[in-house]
């Protein structure tokens, strides 16, 4: 035991943190992080499950400091990150920092063209607060439009107004709208997001549907389905938005369009939480650079979707870097070549975080949540249209390879023992 306990020290003092567990040693900083999902992964609702205690005492030392990089990423969005990671360090026994975090509205962090905007936002929980704590300094939320207009909710007849009204205060015009998440009345937020898009804004106004495009629509969580307590998957902030899709088009005949959709499995996403892998890092004196990624989830049309679509973004990435670097050597001189426009375009949000260092990013599936392991996907991708139900959102394609997990495995905790067998970290000494 005294030999153990002068290992830990030696190697807490020493320049990087080593990976010291049950007695193994690495000898280099890990060149890895872990993306973990939460709902179906380490909880079931707000039922802990026993695999996730398991996996994080492997993940942190003795003094409860973690030995990887890691960040939770959930396509979740009704609380600050503060409160979920108070929930998470109560759950799982460690402690756990919000930096460590990513709810689904993260990255709404760099979109700073509509933080001075008049925005509208949707969902529940403390929603004016977290819009704020990400950036935005004009909000509105749909209860406060409510009551400034309160003849258009009128599903419920017993809130509807008993005497006719004017609207009881001059509101800006909206000029975005935020969907945070699921909300709690779906037919007043429907109702009053259809009438801010088809006015531009102007709720004092009538329909203008003639329009081709509305005001900035920007959606978090597009999650169909969740996992709670219940035995069969429950409706997520994706079901809403279907809802809200198909009554835009009814009314219109038009496509509801997106100026950006965020969570999972959107590639913006999974560069905000690589980001945070590489600020974890750094902050913790780390010197490897982190090449790889896992992905850790219970969900298919979510988890591994996007990790498989992040994974396809960084190969081409390394492949339109190379690209331009063999370019550039033709020409002698170290001058810019020309390059095929494709190679030169990036996707708008890079320029707003520092380029990844990672170069792969692999999707491992566990078995206790959504995904149920008695279900098979078929193999021919003709096929897969007819056969296969797409719970994805309607913007993202359905690939057979992209619903296609890198390992399959029953819980978190076999999750982090392969990972610690794929990267060799922790050998003995």
């Amino acid at each position: 035991m005294r030999a153990m306990n002068a290992l830990l020290r030696r190697a807490s003092s020493s320049g990087g943190w080593r990976c010291v567990r049950r007695g193994l040693c690495s000898e280099s900083d890990p060149s890895f992080g872990l993306l973990f999902d939460i709902d179906g992964v380490l909880v079931r609702g707000k039922t802990p499950i026993p695999a996730a205690k398991r996996a994080f005492q492997k993940l942190v030392d003795t003094k409860g400091q973690f030995l990887v990089p890691v960040v939770f990423v959930t396509n979740a969005g009704n609380c600050l990150r503060q409160k979920k990671a108070d929930q998470l360090s109560h759950i799982l026994g460690v402690p756990i920092s919000q930096d460590q975090v990513m709810m689904s509205h993260s990255p709404l962090r760099m979109f700073k063209k509509y933080h001075d905007k008049f925005v509208l936002v949707s969902g529940q929980g403390p929603v004016l607060d977290i819009a704020k704590n990400v950036g935005f300094t004009n909000v509105v939320s749909i209860d406060m439009l409510r009551e400034s207009f309160p003849l258009l909710d009128m599903v419920d007849h017993n809130r509807r107004p008993k005497l006719p009204s004017s609207p009881v205060a001059n509101l800006p015009r909206v000029e975005a709208v935020v969907l945070f998440g699921e909300p709690i009345r779906w037919e007043t937020n429907l109702q009053l997001i259809v009438d801010v898009l088809l006015t531009n804004g102007n709720l004092s106004s009538a329909y203008e549907t003639a329009h081709s495009t509305h005001l900035p629509l920007l959606a978090c969580n597009m999650d169909l389905m969740w996992m709670a307590e219940a035995h069969s998957p429950r409706f997520g902030h994706g079901t809403f938005m279907v809802c809200l899709e198909s009554i835009y088009k009814k009314i219109t005949g038009k496509e509801l369009k997106y100026e950006a959709l965020m969570g999972k499995p959107s590639e913006l996403t999974y560069h905000f939480a690589e980001f945070l892998i590489r600020e974890q890092a750094v902050e913790r004196g780390w010197r490897a650079p982190i090449r790889s990624l896992y992905a850790i989830g219970d969900n298919l049309m979510t988890d591994i979707y996007g990790a498989n679509l992040y994974n396809r973004y960084l190969e081409d990435r390394v492949s339109r870097t190379s690209t331009k670097a063999v370019a550039n050597m033709v020409t002698g001189t170290g001058a810019p070549a020309s390059v095929p426009e494709e190679v030169e375009t990036g996707n708008g949000w890079e320029s707003e975080l520092a380029s990844p260092s990672a170069t792969s990013c692999k999707s491992i599936l566990v078995c206790t949540g959504v995904y149920n392991p008695h279900m098979e996907l078929p193999r021919d991708a003709s096929q897969c249209i007819k056969e296969t139900v797409f719970h994805g959102h309607r913007d993202f394609r359905f690939d057979p390879a992209l619903v296609e997990p890198e390992k399959i495995v029953q819980d978190v905790d076999a999750a982090v023992e392969l990972i610690f067998q794929m990267e060799k970290f922790g050998t003995e000494v």
